[in-house]
């Protein structure tokens, strides 16, 4: 698949990720264009059981209608204590609306109690992973290109950092011994899920 033009639309509302695309995108020469320039677009309900169900579907659904290429984005952390949760439900683990912080405290209480290693300055709850999987869909051949990106890490028991969004404050980095929030947006991109999966289509795409 060739992206034609300098525009890329991406099928999201969170500005913590539109950020993060135009500057994965930038050096392309391409202009990164979210689902917010389109208001007349529905809302895509995400009930997929995966990442990549998730991702496929917002991007077929919304490039159908716009009758041109999109990319979809669906994310989430899987806690192992956890048994993988909150997973696909990650945005709105606290409820449908919830914001990052409520989401955040939920995760702390569900991990209340748990130690699994005293290694930093602040104690680590758990190990996690973030998930990313990215689709970009071409309605005019039909064409889906797949990529699945992950960054490991830990949970910690108090927030830190103002840099990032979702569960970043919460997301202990060992190779850079920080929180994924602590880290610049180069620092975040060269390691995180979104940047991984991002590298992989670019390769692909080329």
């Amino acid at each position: 698949m060739k992206l034609q033009g300098n525009v890329i639309i991406v099928a999201t509302r969170n500005k913590g990720k539109i950020k993060e695309f135009s500057h994965a995108f930038a050096p392309f020469g391409k202009e990164v264009v979210s689902i917010f320039d389109y208001p007349e677009l529905p809302d895509v309900v995400e009930d997929g059981k995966t990442f990549a169900e998730n991702a496929m579907k917002k991007a077929k659904e919304v490039g159908d209608v716009l009758g041109m290429p999109v990319l979809a984005d669906d994310s989430g952390l899987c806690v192992e204590a956890l048994n993988g949760e909150p997973g696909v439900y990650s945005a709105r683990y606290a409820g449908e609306h919830g914001a990052d912080e409520d989401n955040n405290r939920k995760l702390l209480a569900e991990l209340e109690g748990i130690r699994l290693g005293e290694d930093t300055e602040q104690p680590l709850l758990s190990s996690a992973q973030f998930v990313c999987v990215l689709v970009l869909y071409d309605p005019v051949t039909g064409q889906f290109v797949e990529t699945r990106g992950t960054v490991d890490g830990w949970i910690t028991s108090e927030p830190s950092g103002n840099k990032g969004f979702g569960y970043d404050p919460l997301f202990y980095v060992p190779h850079f011994e920080k929180t994924m929030a602590d880290l610049t947006l180069e620092e975040k991109q060269s390691i995180s899920h979104r940047g991984d999966a991002l590298r992989q289509l670019v390769a692909k795409l080329q």
